[in-house]
C-alpha cells in the first residue's frame, strides 16, 4: 500500500470520529435545553449550565449536582457582596441587625447547598433512592426560605433603611434564589 491508499481510510475514520463527537456534543446541549424549560428560569438554567454540558453529558443526576455547585457559587458571590454591604459607614443600628441576619441567611443557604450536593451523590444506586431525593428537595428548599428571610429582614425597616442598600441585599438574594430554584426544580423532576 502506497501513502494515496492509506490516506483514505484515515481520512474516513477522523471526519467519522468529528461528526460523531459533533452530534454527541449537540445532544448533551439539547438535554440541557430540554431540561432548562422545566426550571422557574429557563433562560438563566441553560446560560449557567451549557458550559458544563460535556460534564452532564445526558445525566440529570450530574446535571442537577452541577445546577447546585453553580447555586453555591452564586450564594457565596452573594454573601461577599452582603459583607461588603455590611462594612459601609454610616449603616444604621437597623440595618446592622438585618444584616448579621442576612450574613447568618447566606451562609446556612451555602451549607444547605452543599448538603444537597451530598445527597445527590448518593442517589446512583441507594436503597433508599426516595428518601435521598426528599432529602435534597427538602436541603433546597430550606434555601429559599433563608433567603426570603434576608429579603424579609430589610423589607420591615421600611424608611429605616438605606433604599440603595435594601435594593442590593434584594438583588442579591434574587440571584441566590434563581440558581436554586433552578436547581429545586431540575431536583423535583428526577
Amino acid at each position: 500500500m502506497d501513502g494515496k491508499t492509506l490516506i483514505f481510510p484515515i481520512l474516513a475514520i477522523v471526519l467519522f470520529i468529528t461528526q460523531t463527537a459533533t452530534g454527541t456534543k449537540e445532544s448533551y446541549t439539547n438535554f440541557i435545553k430540554t431540561k432548562c424549560n422545566q426550571t422557574t428560569e429557563p433562560t438563566l438554567c441553560v446560560k449557567t449550565l451549557m458550559p458544563y454540558a460535556c460534564t452532564v453529558k445526558n445525566n440529570p443526576i450530574i446535571l442537577c449536582r452541577e445546577a447546585l455547585k453553580v447555586a453555591i457559587k452564586g450564594t457565596r458571590s452573594a454573601g461577599v457582596l452582603v459583607s461588603n454591604l455590611e462594612k459601609k459607614e454610616g449603616i444604621s443600628k437597623y440595618e446592622a441587625v438585618a444584616f448579621r441576619d442576612c450574613v447568618e441567611a447566606v451562609k446556612s443557604a451555602e451549607d444547605e447547598l452543599r448538603k444537597t450536593v451530598k445527597t445527590i451523590g448518593h442517589l446512583n444506586g441507594a436503597e433508599d433512592k426516595e428518601s435521598q431525593l426528599h432529602n435534597a428537595i427538602s436541603y433546597t428548599s430550606s434555601v429559599l426560605t433563608n433567603v426570603q428571610t434576608c429579603i424579609y429582614g430589610f423589607d420591615e425597616l421600611e424608611e429605616k433603611a438605606n433604599p440603595n442598600v435594601a435594593m442590593g441585599i434584594s438583588r442579591s438574594m434574587g440571584v441566590i434564589i434563581d440558581l436554586s430554584s433552578n436547581a429545586l426544580s431540575l431536583i423535583t423532576h428526577l
